[in-house]
């Protein structure tokens, strides 16, 4: 017999005998048994679950790690969160309902064209009072930030700004600056600028919008009001039925941007 030649039995074939079989090592029969595999169909629909069950698993760690943040917040904070997406999804609703009120009196005018200018007149002064081209008034609160010590940050009025937007402030005005998208402020304690112009201590802030929301927006556990009294600086919020904003911005042209319409 060749050194190529398969050893055959004595029937013939390539498998080895009983005897020859009996004298294979533990190891050797293992190695016969796994080799070449032998996959059923039950065993490929196991695997493919298994697979897909490892998969949702993963993707359950992860959509649990992402929400990590949210469990480990403190009570106050995941009321003042709350309160923040109760008070969005109350505004979005009621600028729906306008918006439908709108195209309703659009398709249901005798005099489309006329109510069309209405609507843009109206819309251009809504504009007008977002980027403080023009002066505005209606019920709000007021907020009055002493700081005799001097220990306000900038940051902590940008954070009064940014409590006061999100319960849906409309207009807002600090001492005699307007507050608009862009507005920035900066500086150190007791030296605090807005927009670049200086402004001090009392800070008051002028704002129109639905004081039910505004003053618990500030009040809340952790909120603004007690962040600034651990500071040492107190703040008085006070609901009044009519607020006047009357701090104006210059109306600025843009450099290349051009309504589409021309």
């Amino acid at each position: 017999m060749s050194g190529g030649e398969t050893p055959r039995d004595e029937n013939g074939t390539g498998n080895p005998s009983e005897p020859e079989r009996q004298q294979l090592t533990g190891r050797q029969r293992l190695a016969a048994g796994l080799w070449p595999p032998r996959v059923t169909r039950a065993q490929l629909i196991v695997a493919v679950l298994l697979f897909v069950l490892g998969l949702g698993l993963a993707i359950q760690v992860t959509s649990n790690n992402d929400d990590s943040a949210l469990r480990g917040a403190r009570q106050e904070d995941l009321v003042r969160i709350l309160d923040e997406l109760d008070n969005r999804t109350q505004r979005l609703e009621d600028e729906k309902q306008r918006l439908d009120a709108q195209r309703t009196e659009l398709e249901t005018s005798s005099d489309q064209a006329e109510e069309a200018r209405k609507q843009t007149r109206e819309k251009e002064q809504q504009l007008g009072v977002l980027a403080g081209t023009v002066a505005a008034q209606g019920p709000g609160i007021t907020l009055t930030i002493s700081d005799p010590s001097g220990t306000v940050e900038p940051d902590m009025l940008l954070d009064a700004i940014q409590e006061l937007r999100a319960a849906g402030a409309e207009a807002i005005q600090v001492n005699d600056v307007r507050v608009v998208a862009d507005t920035y402020f900066s500086g150190t304690g007791g030296d605090v600028q807005v927009d670049g112009k200086a402004v001090t201590a009392p800070y008051d802030f002028k704002v129109i919008g639905k004081p039910q929301d505004l003053e618990p927006a500030l009040n809340i556990p952790g909120g603004v009001v007690q962040t600034l009294e651990k500071e040492q600086a107190t703040a008085t919020v006070t609901r009044a039925e009519k607020i006047i904003v009357d701090a104006l911005r210059p109306a600025k042209r843009p450099d290349y941007a051009r309504s589409s319409s021309q």
